[in-house]
């Protein structure tokens, strides 16, 4: 998984707000946009943001591997049918472009998630939405960002502990126990921790964030997004 990375690039230097607007704007025209030509214009899209952002598409595809294995299997299922002719290649080919179009959100968020600090996720969603209903989301964002990869973390430790200990020999369904009654146990201790830790830090709901400052190499970014808003209605 893809975590925050520091850095110079075209994608650290745009505001975190024309970035979060960027992405709902490339959303919204990937489920408009459902056509081969259109999702080839997103495609070429995707790929400049994991550019200006220097992310390898092999290594952003490697991020999202286990959604991408699901989204693979979707085609499949959708085209199968209970009776003759058993399959049905408009049906599959239908699901394969809505997949498709899911990868590319995914790949647009890999960028946005290594070139923006929480703490600038956080500020932005708080600017977007005032008030105390800004402060829950901006906090549960900021928290999914810092906390997801620590999981991750512990759960790849629970596999290595259970195949040192000559886990790999027990059936699919054992490890698959173990790794699921350790992985929730350690994710409830870090839960717990986590929300003694905002206790001890007097959580506020005022917190100092950093300044948000746009510069001119937002503009061309909210123009872009502009038109992918507007594009489902042209």
């Amino acid at each position: 998984m893809l975590t925050y990375e520091p850095g110079g690039t075209v994608g650290h230097r745009v505001d975190a707000r024309a970035k979060l607007g960027f992405q709902l704007s490339f959303a919204i025209a990937a489920f408009a946009h459902t056509t081969r030509s259109g999702l080839a214009v997103l495609s070429v899209l995707a790929l400049v943001v994991l550019g200006s952002a220097r992310i390898s598409p092999l290594r952003a595809l490697w991020s999202i591997r286990l959604p991408l294995v699901l989204l693979a299997f979707a085609p499949l299922l959708a085209a199968g049918t209970l009776g003759p002719p058993w399959i049905d290649i408009d049906d599959g080919i239908v699901t394969a472009l809505a997949s498709y179009r899911v990868v590319l959100i995914l790949l647009v968020s890999t960028a946005y998630v290594v070139t923006t600090a929480p703490r600038e996720s956080r500020a932005a969603i708080q600017w977007a939405v005032p008030g105390r209903p800004g402060v829950v989301l901006g906090i549960g964002v900021s928290l999914i960002f810092r906390f997801l990869p620590v999981l991750q973390s512990d759960l790849q430790r629970i596999r290595n502990a259970i195949a040192a200990r000559g886990g790999k020999n027990a059936s699919l369904r054992r490890r698959a126990e173990l790794i699921g009654v350790l992985g929730v146990s350690r994710t409830f201790r870090r839960a717990n921790r986590l929300a003694l830790a905002m206790q001890s830090r007097c959580f506020s709901w005022n917190p100092t964030l950093p300044p948000l400052s746009a510069t001119r190499l937002d503009a061309p970014i909210v123009a872009v997004s502009g038109v992918l808003l507007l594009s489902p209605l042209l």
